[in-house]
């Protein structure tokens, strides 16, 4: 008498996205919820307390700017995953293999051009030239406490040094913790080292696709036809 064979175990499908490294704007997310907060608290006052016409007008208004809102605040997000950089724009998402990415571009804005010379912006990873501003500020005043902790190692001779403690003087702090950077940069950095280490894997190649956000843009174009047929009509 045989025992049965015990069951191979059942190969779980696997999930890339999970793994991934989501990348989004916390200042956009803020803003987006209070915008919808005002608008949601102005739509439905005007349509419980409005008349004739203006409660319907409230509405097409609430259908148009609460697509938008969500499109531009909410909705952008960048996922990094050992595979492919997937980019979710206001109307847009783009799914981009490592292999077929030539560069990515800070400037002015945050970009991803393709081998093809296609040109996606990562409305996720905005630029704040604020930010870093205040990064080189902070940079040159670690470089100038650098350089005048090692003039005073040097006036003072190898004593100093000691009593510093072993690994160097008292500049040695900030000048192992590397450039002060922008979040924004670093996190650019982050995806362009990802890019070098995976553009030539055999997973990381494939076809760029995009899709539009009909979800988006189908709720928003009907509720700017119904104010125009609105304001036509009254």
């Amino acid at each position: 008498m045989t025992s049965p064979d015990p069951q191979s175990p059942v190969p779980q499908p696997s999930e890339p996205e999970s793994r991934d490294r989501v990348y989004r704007s916390a200042p956009a997310i803020v803003g987006g919820v209070l915008l919808l907060a005002v608008t949601g608290w102005i739509g439905i006052d005007a349509v419980v307390s409005g008349e004739g016409r203006t409660p319907w007008l409230a509405l097409a208004l609430m259908l148009l700017v609460v697509p938008l809102v969500t499109a531009f605040t909410l909705r952008p997000a960048v996922y990094a995953g050992e595979d492919r950089l997937r980019v979710r724009n206001p109307f847009r998402v783009i799914v981009l293999p490592w292999g077929r990415i030539a560069s990515l571009k800070s400037a002015y804005t945050n970009e991803v051009l393709t081998e093809s010379g296609a040109k996606y912006q990562l409305w996720a990873v905005p630029v704040s030239l604020r930010a870093r501003k205040k990064a080189a500020r902070r940079e040159m005043r670690a470089s100038a406490q650098a350089r005048r902790a090692m003039g005073r190692d040097e006036g003072h001779g190898s004593a100093l040094g000691t009593r510093a403690g072993l690994g160097g003087g008292m500049g040695a702090g900030p000048l192992s913790d590397g450039p002060v950077r922008a979040e924004t940069d670093r996190i650019m950095d982050e995806l362009r080292g990802l890019h070098e280490d995976r553009r030539e894997a055999a997973s990381a190649q494939g076809e760029v696709t995009v899709r539009w956000a009909y979800e988006v843009m189908g709720p928003a174009v009907a509720g700017a036809v119904l104010v125009a047929i609105l304001l036509l009509v009254g």
